[in-house]
This record gives structure tokens, C-alpha cells and sequence, in this order.
């Protein structure tokens, strides 16, 4: 990929403007997220450490608490909530019997389907503007997005840590 930049005021003025609109989506992507959370009876930390059961699989409440910025005592109650709503079970770890591992459960009734329904619609109209190259650069600028926004959150984490 070039590396096209410069130090002019237009680029200091893009960048700005970028931080802005990046900032605008983080807000609009959590509020969304506690709408879609809100549906089904959850909490935004409830649905954060759902999906995150789901993309990544069974773990450690540890694992969970430390890939959710949550502390273990949150997670608990977390999990007792998503168990209790049938999305998360509790499972012996069959390699230490005294460790539990949290999983998430299928979610296949029309309900919870239809929850992201109405987002990937609108998603695949705005994605219908761009073709395949140009698709492959966004979704390329996302992951490498997301990476430098997973370590930052990470850094942020340990550091108030450490202050307490």
C-alpha cells in the first residue's frame, strides 16, 4: 500500500477531520449496540461479552473479564445474566475440573435473528456503492483499525490499573 502523506494543512485538516468522524461512528456504533442489547433484555456489557463468546469461543471468565475491560466480579454477573437469558452456560473445563468455562449458546429463534437484520440491510446498500478493490481497501483499513484501537484499549486498561 503507498504511503501517500504530507505535512501541509490540508492533510493536519483531514486528520482532524478523520479523528472526528471516527470518533462520531465510536458513539453511534455504542449506541447502536445498546439499542440492539436493549431488545433482548441485556445491558451493552452483557452484549459486548456475548458476541465476543461467539467470534472468539468457549473461555475463562479471566479471559473474558480481561478481553471485556470488565473486572472478574463484573463478569460474573454478567454471565449469570446471559445464563439466565439462555445465551451463555457454564461448562466444566474438561482439562481442570476446578476451572469453569463460559460458552455461548445457539441463538436461533426469530427474535435474536432479526436483531442485526435491519443493520446488515443497510450495510449491504452502502456497500453496494463501492466495488470489489475498493471494498477490499476498506475492510483491510478496518482490520488494521481495529488493531490499533484493541492495543489502545489495551494500554488504556493496564494504565488505570496500575493508578489503583
Amino acid at each position: 500500500m503507498p504511503q501517500q502523506s504530507s505535512d501541509s494543512a490540508e492533510r493536519k485538516e483531514l486528520t482532524q477531520k478523520f479523528d472526528w468522524e471516527i470518533r462520531q461512528l465510536t458513539t453511534a456504533t455504542v449506541i447502536a449496540a445498546s439499542a440492539i442489547a436493549q431488545q433482548v433484555g441485556m445491558n451493552s456489557s452483557d452484549l459486548q461479552c456475548a458476541e465476543l463468546l461467539v467470534r472468539m469461543g468457549p473461555m475463562t471468565a479471566g479471559q473474558l473479564a480481561e478481553l471485556s475491560g470488565l473486572t472478574t466480579g463484573a463478569i460474573t454477573g454478567v454471565v449469570d445474566r446471559l445464563e439466565r437469558a439462555g445465551w451463555a452456560q457454564r461448562v466444566a473445563d474438561p482439562t481442570d475440573r476446578r476451572r469453569v468455562i463460559i460458552r455461548a449458546l445457539p441463538q436461533d429463534s426469530p427474535a435474536e435473528a432479526g436483531l442485526y437484520h435491519p443493520y446488515t440491510e443497510a450495510m449491504s446498500g452502502l456497500l453496494a456503492d463501492y466495488n470489489d478493490q475498493e471494498l477490499g481497501f476498506i475492510l483491510e483499513f478496518i482490520r488494521r483499525l481495529t488493531s490499533v484501537t484493541s492495543q489502545m484499549a489495551s494500554q488504556l486498561q493496564a494504565a488505570a490499573k496500575s493508578t489503583k
